[in-house]
């Protein structure tokens, strides 16, 4: 039986191109970019986070933060705890303004678009002593002619 179309295809079909981020030390009490929008916007069709180095420190907190180049930061996700978050943990966003979904064994996408300016997506870490590192995916489409997301 011979495959029309392959799997790397039917993803670009269903949630657009993907760009990966290597593993990212979290930032201690900072914003770390993770991607850059450039020429105009982009919607984000889903982003998910992956644990891989233990995350330590006392009582870190992670987000995720829209930082546009012309204009104010703002909150994706509300930070949720992610003390002691074990290798394997994956992080996804549900909804905008909800909380950041943190699951041993499951991300979930996001039921709506995230549609962001020129600029980076950033995550956020609140403890000045957290450790660790996080690989990140994320999925997206250009809405702006000429727009790209490329790892940070």
């Amino acid at each position: 039986m011979s495959v029309l179309i392959q799997a790397d295809q039917l993803r670009l079909i269903n949630l657009g191109q993907r760009v990966n981020k290597g593993a990212t030390t979290v930032p201690q009490n900072a914003l770390a970019a993770l991607f850059t929008i450039a020429t105009g916007r982009v919607a984000i069709t889903g982003i998910v986070g992956e644990v891989t180095t233990i995350i330590g420190g006392t009582t870190p907190a992670l987000k995720l933060v829209a930082n546009p180049t012309v204009g104010a930061d703002s909150d994706i996700v509300t930070a949720v705890a992610i003390t002691a978050d074990a290798v394997g943990n994956q992080y996804g966003v549900q909804t905008v303004g909800g909380a950041l979904v943190v699951l041993e064994s499951v991300a979930p996408m996001s039921q709506e678009y995230l549609v962001l300016k020129p600029g980076t997506l950033d995550m956020h870490v609140s403890a000045a002593d957290a450790t660790g590192a996080i690989k990140w995916s994320a999925f997206w489409v250009p809405l702006d002619d000429g727009a790209t997301l490329v790892a940070a």
